[in-house]
């Protein structure tokens, strides 16, 4: 009589937990946002303690305040959404631009045992190079433009979405292969309703991935010649000893990605709810 009952238990549990985790997903978003915002406040008021107490020198860590007015000043100047909207335009172009690649190779190296053993060997040594090992070659084949850093920046989301993306294609279901099968899909139209709608968690991954690569790749690209961007702005504030502006950047590529992550999640939400 015993095991029924620890049966019983074990999915009232279950289903508490469900309830549960049900419950914290329908918070209001105002309520989810303050949750989120409590760390980030936490850091500025320590932050903002450290620069009072004069615990760190100024020339070293600047305050709040003086980060926000230096990114009121370039915005008053008409540069600082300048800055932004070149840096996020580089980002999404060699986002989609990698991400799509990805996606292709990744299917062929997922569902081709030929492809796997052609292209895995030669891709694993290429995505054990550092970015910035790129610039210069990048920067002779393609020039000092704005080819040579939305390459860089694809280069960077491509190895995301490949790895994650193949890695599931080669693990779907043989069953639910065998269905599309039955159902008359082979070839690519198995792919785009069968298997690549069986694995959308990870290509959320793989995207999510991707995107906050590029971000990163993002800095190495702007070092190419660019006289525009969120990186340039970086290295310029570091060559002309402005710390103020050099935190402000680091903020700005941290609201940035999580503003687009945000994006992603839409995406995901609406990928889920068609094949989910």
């Amino acid at each position: 009589m015993s095991l029924p009952l620890q049966v019983d238990d074990l999915a009232l549990a279950r289903e508490s937990t469900r309830g549960r985790r049900l419950s914290l997903a329908d918070w209001p978003v105002g309520a989810r946002i303050a949750i989120g915002a409590i760390i980030p406040v936490v850091i500025v008021g320590i932050w903002q303690l450290i620069v009072t107490l004069e615990l760190v020198p100024a020339y070293r860590l600047p305050s709040p305040t003086a980060v926000f007015l230096a990114g009121v000043d370039l915005a008053n100047r008409g540069v600082l959404g300048l800055h932004i909207a070149i840096s996020t335009q580089r980002v999404f172009i060699g986002f989609i631009t990698g991400s799509l690649i990805g996606l292709v190779i990744a299917s062929f190296v997922g569902l081709s045992r030929f492809g796997a053993y052609l292209l895995m060997p030669t891709l694993g040594g290429i995505r054990a190079i550092p970015s910035l090992a790129w610039v210069p070659l990048l920067g002779l084949y393609l020039g000092i433009n704005e080819d040579s850093k939305v390459a860089l920046i694809a280069i960077g989301a491509f190895f995301p979405v490949y790895t994650v993306v193949s890695n599931a294609l080669r693990h779907v279901d043989p069953q639910l292969l065998e269905a599309g099968r039955a159902y008359g899909f082979t070839g690519v139209r198995l792919l785009a309703l069968v298997q690549l709608p069986a694995v959308v968690p990870s290509v959320i991954s793989g995207l999510r991935l991707a995107l906050a690569q590029s971000w990163l790749f993002l800095v190495a690209g702007e070092l190419l010649g660019a006289s525009l961007g969120l990186g340039f702005l970086l290295t310029d504030s570091n060559q002309n000893g402005r710390i103020d502006r050099i935190f402000l950047v680091i903020i700005l590529l941290g609201v940035l990605g999580i503003v687009t992550d945000k994006l992603v999640g839409l995406l995901e939400r609406y990928l889920l709810k068609r094949w989910g």
